[in-house]
């Protein structure tokens, strides 16, 4: 095996891309995921709901690869307002860990003009190892 996708049972099919690729090293790469559900529809709107959604997208693609949040070795953010972001610090942090735990990996934060889908207002891509 040289990889192999990555599609969390019951999730849309991802169109143009893949929501994961496990290498055969056991190194998982997760695509950018959203504040959208399974069905790609926004159910929030303010910032910690997607953002809240797009940690339980990334732990949806972990755990259908045989890993956990522990298993998470990187995260990098995407945000298209960092005013929102700094002004909800206590309350990322509280819904990072109900989500994750405490499990914290390398992390990048970067401020970007816009977002493909619209409501978006975070991306989240990640990077994790499962144990093989």
């Amino acid at each position: 095996m040289t990889h192999k996708v990555i599609q969390p049972e019951g999730w849309a099919p991802a169109k143009g891309y893949a929501n994961g690729i496990l290498a055969a090293d056991g190194t998982l790469y997760v695509g950018g995921q959203i504040g959208w559900t399974a069905d790609q529809r926004f159910e929030r709107h303010d910032f910690i709901g997607q953002m809240e959604q797009v940690l339980k997208n990334i732990l949806d693609v972990v755990e259908a690869a045989g890993g956990g949040a522990e298993h998470i070795t990187r995260l990098t953010w995407f945000v298209k307002d960092k005013a929102e972001y700094m002004a909800h610090q206590a309350e990322i942090g509280k819904s990072y860990r109900a989500v994750l735990g405490r499990n914290f990996p390398a992390m990048s934060l970067l401020v970007v003009a816009d977002l493909l889908e619209d409501e978006a207002l975070l991306e989240i891509e990640a990077t994790a190892h499962i144990p093989q």
